[in-house]
């Protein structure tokens, strides 16, 4: 299934986008991109023989750039005919001047996925932590952020290579915040595992929660990706944990999900287990009583770990 997919998304022509792939990516109605079009040209999307829309990289770039501004007050009208240098300018004045927003500073880092720009991304990047901390940037850049490149690969517009390159920045930086976190657990500490099911490619998600769980003071056991479950097995007869922790992310069927939720049930009888990622809503109420669907990081934070 995993090879499968892979297979799939790879042959997907990447840098070529609908007008719907532009609406679910830059929060823009396909409704007043058309109207935008052909009031003001602020993009000339190629057509097909039967006339459908094709955008390209750089009307994507443009829209976000646009999709910042308007959300900032500047009207349509004002800046649909300003070079793209300009509004390249004026988003990043957005980004010095207000502190409170953080829209423009996720649209600069997709820009910056999508030009494979590490310097750009480390600046914005870091200029947030600074400003916010580590855990503000989790939570109000990094994990929209993560929410829109999961859009982004779902529809099959940006390439692994695109996808990869800013995880990796990202994930840097996770693992440099959970080194700067006290090694000792609390005295009354918690110790949770953390684990993906074998299809599953991503890890960001379990390791913003792993952050969440070392700052509060307890104790992980993080396995991560490509474990089988019979080896999982092995780490009850070490160590018994208190709860489990995985994730959904890349797409799997509900069945699928919930026969892995069940052998780890069989696996740690009773123990809870906590459910994140986008594709956890697909679950349906045949969970075991000790399950439960995590929407977020944030919900996880403020609603399951203040229990511990």
């Amino acid at each position: 299934m995993q090879l499968l997919y892979l297979l799939n998304y790879s042959i997907r022509m990447i840098n070529h986008y609908s007008i719907k792939d532009l609406e679910r990516i830059t929060g823009i109605k396909a409704h007043t991109i058309r109207i935008w079009e052909k009031r003001y040209n602020i993009v000339e999307p190629k057509r097909s023989d039967t006339n459908i829309r094709n955008y390209c990289d750089h009307d994507l770039k443009r829209l976000l750039n646009i999709s910042v501004l308007v959300k900032n007050g500047y009207k349509i009208s004002h800046i649909a005919e300003l070079p793209d240098r300009e509004l390249c300018q004026k988003v990043l004045e957005i980004n010095n001047v207000n502190s409170s927003s953080y829209s423009g500073q996720i649209e600069s880092m997709i820009v910056a996925m999508i030009d494979l720009d590490e310097i750009k991304f480390e600046k914005v990047l870091n200029s947030s932590i600074i400003k916010h901390g580590i855990e503000s940037t989790l939570f109000d850049v990094v994990y929209p952020l993560l929410t829109r490149i999961g859009i982004l690969w779902q529809i099959g517009t940006i390439t692994p290579a695109q996808e990869h390159f800013i995880s990796n920045l990202i994930r840097q930086k996770i693992y440099a915040a959970i080194d700067g976190l006290s090694t000792e657990p609390v005295q009354e500490h918690k110790t949770f595992l953390l684990i993906l099911p074998e299809w599953e490619l991503h890890d960001m998600g379990l390791l913003v929660y792993n952050y969440l769980i070392r700052k509060k003071g307890h104790k992980t056991i993080f396995l991560g990706q490509g474990i089988p479950l019979q080896d999982v097995a092995a780490v009850k007869e070490q160590t018994l944990p208190d709860a489990i922790i995985t994730s959904f992310s890349a797409h799997a069927e509900s069945e699928e999900m919930l026969n892995y939720l069940k052998e780890l049930n069989n696996i740690f009888p009773g123990l809870p287990i906590y459910v994140g990622g986008i594709q956890q809503e697909k679950l349906c109420s045949e969970l075991p009583p000790n399950v439960q669907k995590v929407a977020t990081a944030l919900n996880f934070r403020d609603k399951v770990l203040n229990n511990y």
